[in-house]
């Protein structure tokens, strides 16, 4: 087994200036443990962040309409089907039905650019 598959590669999401604290969130297709999924990237408390767009109680898309996945309150990522409701920092399930917490993806942001980062069950979809 080569150490090839534990590096981690950038991959260019967005403007710095697409997420906007507690706003729309950017969407982006993945490979997820071989299957293709939505995820999504949010700003929250000035720190980007990224999640697999899949609810821990039933893996069905959290979106209450396109992009939307704050809270009216805007501290706190919903689902719109079950209620569950997750730290838009940590992915930790804060109440509702669910179990465990989001799946993160890995964002780093510099000189006004978002990348996401592949992971051993994380990869770019292939076109």
């Amino acid at each position: 087994m080569g150490n090839e598959s534990f590096f981690s590669q950038a991959i260019a999401l967005c403007q710095s200036s697409a997420l906007v604290n507690a706003g729309e969130a950017v969407p982006f297709d993945v490979m997820y443990c071989g299957q293709s999924c939505t995820a999504f990237a949010i700003r929250y408390a000035d720190e980007a962040h990224a999640y697999l767009n899949r609810c821990s109680h039933v893996p069905m898309e959290m979106d209450y309409q396109p992009n939307q996945f704050f809270d009216l309150t805007g501290h706190w990522l919903i689902c719109a089907t079950h209620g569950a409701m997750y730290s838009p920092q940590t992915g930790r399930c804060r109440g509702g039905p669910c179990r465990g917490g989001l799946i993160k993806i890995v964002l780093t942001e510099a000189d006004g650019l978002v990348h996401w980062h592949t992971a051993h069950n994380i990869k770019p979809v292939d076109f």
